[in-house]
């Protein structure tokens, strides 16, 4: 940068990719201000309404998202959405530099007949639900039939067979949504089918969460015989020498049981070699029809051919977990196939491929819905890498005031949530889940959330007058 002053960075979106790009950006330079902004009042992104109730120690990441946004040069930006509350070129004005870390947040589809019938689900809708996202927690499940299907082989789909299977009984110590634990109280689900279109070999289940589903109390995990029967070129994948953590996950997955048992109360099946072809049923999902698959091909290219031979699964639920991609931003370019925004090592490139001066991406948004939270921060580091090697050549912005952006959504009415903002609505979600005997109860609607931050200011401004 031309001047002296410290560089000036926004982050669009407050998941686990946009708080580690932050703390990056903090360790290369103290003295860069980042200012993040989040469409919702409530930061954290999947980390809060993504993973499984029940994986308390992966939420505990947020501990260090908090000492994070305990900075002296971070600002938060709650209740924020770019395209709508303010643009992107207009954050222009006030930023050397904007990375984008707005994740992937449209489900794929099936593309099937049938899809549209009510019982059939995306893993975004039923994961938002139980996880209490104020998009989706007012969402109807039919859990009144004893099985339910899950679509997809990664760790999604295992996380929603685990909280199908354990229930309000298992979960009520969490900070499941209290509508989503009424709804399970009353399940009926008994069994979960979980479909996968390749092998075992293939599927994309990480090992602790295959360990999470062999723990579980009375219930089976099982695998036919015949869904255990691998081909040559997937034996070959398990032999390659790099394959020592395939081999050790698959090895996980084959302890799940090959025989059935009358003396468990629910069963997860873990089912492969199949393809959903259509839904039917008479207003609503009553059985799923799958197509017989084999797979062709080398060690490592093999591509699923149907046999025509279909089956037929009886059932009122169905979820699928095949992936999500991106949505676009108003101003900024987007791969609409790949649902991602075309990027190089993190820089976003326009219609020609050229680098657009000052604009960055991380995350599921640069490289598409794929790995653990953990593998953010790496991807995360190496765009902030990117950005900070462009500083020196960036065009300031024209405006390098710390308070602009606030003035300006205040002429707008629009309701900012600063951090300690959400440190209150925080304090007030474990103080109501203590006294549920949750870890918390959160706050599902944007309403009540606003309302609370209202009435919790004049009580402290009537307490401190």
């Amino acid at each position: 940068m031309p001047d002296q002053r410290a560089l000036r960075v926004a982050i669009v979106g407050s998941g686990p990719s946009g708080f580690f790009a932050a703390d990056a950006l903090f360790r290369a330079d103290d003295t860069v201000r980042v200012d993040m902004f989040e469409r919702l009042p409530v930061p954290f992104g999947l980390l809060r309404h993504g993973v499984a109730p029940d994986q308390l120690k992966i939420k505990s990441v947020s501990k260090a998202f908090e000492r994070i946004a305990e900075r002296h040069h971070f600002g938060f930006f709650g209740n924020v959405s770019i395209g709508e509350s303010v643009t992107i070129d207009e954050l222009r004005k006030f930023y050397d530099a904007i990375i984008l870390a707005t994740g992937a947040t449209q489900p794929r589809q099936l593309g099937i007949p049938g899809e549209e019938l009510p019982g059939c689900h995306t893993s975004m809708e039923f994961v938002g639900w139980y996880n209490g996202h104020p998009e989706f927690s007012g969402a109807e499940f039919d859990l009144s039939h004893e099985r339910a299907v899950v679509i997809g082989n990664g760790n999604v789909a295992l996380d929603v067979a685990r909280v199908l299977i354990k229930g309000a009984e298992g979960l009520g110590h969490t900070d499941i949504s209290s509508r989503a634990m009424a709804a399970l109280a009353r399940s009926k689900v008994r069994e979960v089918q979980i479909i996968g279109r390749r092998g075992p070999v293939q599927a994309r289940f990480t090992i602790n969460e295959l360990k999470e589903l062999l723990k579980l109390p009375d219930c089976q995990p099982y695998i036919s015989p015949e869904d255990r029967l691998l081909n040559a070129s997937s034996e070959a994948e398990l032999e390659h020498p790099d394959g020592g953590l395939l081999r050790r996950t698959h090895e996980v997955l084959m302890a799940c049981e090959d025989q059935l048992k009358e003396d468990r109360h629910k069963r997860i099946q873990l089912r492969f070699h199949l393809s959903p072809v259509r839904l039917e049923g008479a207003g609503c999902v009553e059985r799923l029809i799958l197509e017989r698959n084999i797979l062709r091909g080398e060690p490592g290219r093999q591509e699923v051919e149907g046999t025509g031979e279909e089956t037929v699964v009886p059932t009122g639920l169905v979820i699928s977990c095949v992936g999500y991609y991106g949505k676009p931003l108003p101003g900024v370019p987007f791969d609409e196939a790949r649902g991602i925004v075309p990027n190089h090592q993190g820089r976003v490139l326009d219609e020609q491929r050229l680098p657009v001066p000052g604009l960055y991406a991380v995350g599921w948004i640069r490289h598409s819905a794929r790995g653990i939270i953990g593998d953010t921060k790496a991807d995360s580091s190496a765009t902030v890498r990117a950005l900070l090697e462009d500083a020196p050549l960036l065009p300031p912005c024209p405006v390098p005031d710390d308070d602009g952006v606030t003035r300006m959504l205040k002429e707008r009415g629009v309701s900012e949530v600063a951090f300690d903002d959400w440190s209150r609505l925080d304090m007030e979600e474990l103080s109501r889940g203590k006294a549920a005997g949750k870890v918390r109860e959160k706050f599902t609607h944007i309403p009540d959330m606003l309302h609370f931050l209202r009435e919790s200011a004049s009580q402290a401004a009537v307490a401190g007058s």
